[in-house]
């Protein structure tokens, strides 16, 4: 049998330029990083850790400003947000998400203020909002099922106040059918069409690696799962089906999450629609295994982490979102 590289590999990538040239298209730069962020209504200088994510904190609107200072000088360029209430009345129909009781509301303005070049992105979804911590409105059935076009206005309503809060992206993570038209709809008919973008959770997965992110959010369901709404892990022709569904609507970007059991999901998806930027959302249950292996002598963290990073670059993603991302600033600079 003849092989087709007679003279070997290894000449390839000898030494640490050729490896660099090897890998290109992989590499981590801050624009590659976003950061999200928690927003507590506690007290503005609120700092609640969160023991189930070790180095990972709710902020209040004045705290998290004294957290960013040091993160946008080593190059952080976007974040995304999270409310967290604690004080508002939460209802069936999530309408406290849209008001100025949000403490994400406060949050951007003082943020945008601050830091007038950092790109801000809200997480658009009722759960945090809703008395039953589902990401849409309910019907009155006795399985308590959604009611996807009552969630449709409700989910729009949230975004364009958080577009008029001064936020550069609206990302709608419920996976609602025909929630980013709504969004796009809306967001035009209040003049933010060409000032807003949104980023969709299209390919969202049903997973257990969500588990500390819900401790950190309080946005548990009260009953029930998600997984009528967010995706079979095993589906790779829904996952191709609801990316098409929002590219068709107007998504401005895409977003696969969780990360690292779905990166064949992201090369799809990426090959499928290549003119629009690929997020995925290294997710708190990646964060958490990684950070307690390290922890726990399993393997050095940085290393560990640099290689989960770049195979999510290689894999198609031009942004990652994690928690890690102001150590990986540190090392990167």
């Amino acid at each position: 049998m003849t092989s087709s590289t007679p003279f070997g590999l290894h000449s390839g990538y000898k030494n640490e330029t050729l490896r660099l040239w090897q890998s290109s298209g992989s590499e981590l730069h801050p624009h590659n990083l976003m950061l999200p962020l928690f927003i507590t209504d506690e007290s503005p200088d609120a700092k609640q850790d969160i023991p189930s994510l070790p180095g990972v904190s709710r902020w209040g609107v004045n705290s998290v400003l004294e957290f960013l200072k040091p993160n946008v000088a080593n190059g952080l360029s976007s974040v995304l947000l999270f409310g967290v209430p604690e004080k508002v009345e939460k209802d069936a129909n999530g309408k406290a998400g849209e008001t100025g009781d949000n403490p994400v509301m406060e949050a951007v303005k003082r943020i945008k203020a601050q830091f007038p070049n950092l790109t801000v992105a809200c997480d658009v979804c009722l759960c945090p909002y809703t008395s039953h911590g589902h990401c849409g409105v309910l019907n009155e059935d006795a399985e308590g099922s959604i009611n996807n076009e009552a969630s449709l206005p409700c989910l729009a309503s949230q975004a364009l106040a958080f577009a008029t809060a001064g936020c550069d992206i609206v990302a709608p993570s419920d996976m609602m059918d025909g929630r980013v038209l709504a969004i796009k709809k809306k967001l035009a008919e209040h003049g933010f069409a060409n000032k807003v973008a949104v980023l969709s959770y299209a390919v969202k997965f049903s997973s257990s690696f969500y588990g500390p992110f819900r401790d950190a959010a309080k946005s548990a369901p009260t009953f029930g799962d998600r997984k009528r709404y967010q995706l079979p892990c095993g589906s790779r022709g829904l996952a191709a089906r609801a990316a098409a569904r929002d590219v068709s609507e107007g998504a401005d970007m895409l977003m696969v999450k969780p990360g690292l059991a779905y990166l064949d999901l992201v090369r799809e998806t990426k090959n499928s629609f290549p003119h629009h930027p690929m997020f995925i959302y290294q997710v708190s249950g990646e964060y958490a295994m990684i950070h307690h292996g390290a922890a726990n002598g399993a393997f050095n963290l940085e290393t560990t982490l640099m290689e989960v990073l770049t195979s999510m670059r290689r894999a198609g993603a031009d942004v990652i979102i994690s928690y890690f991302t102001p150590r990986v600033l540190e090392m990167i600079k």
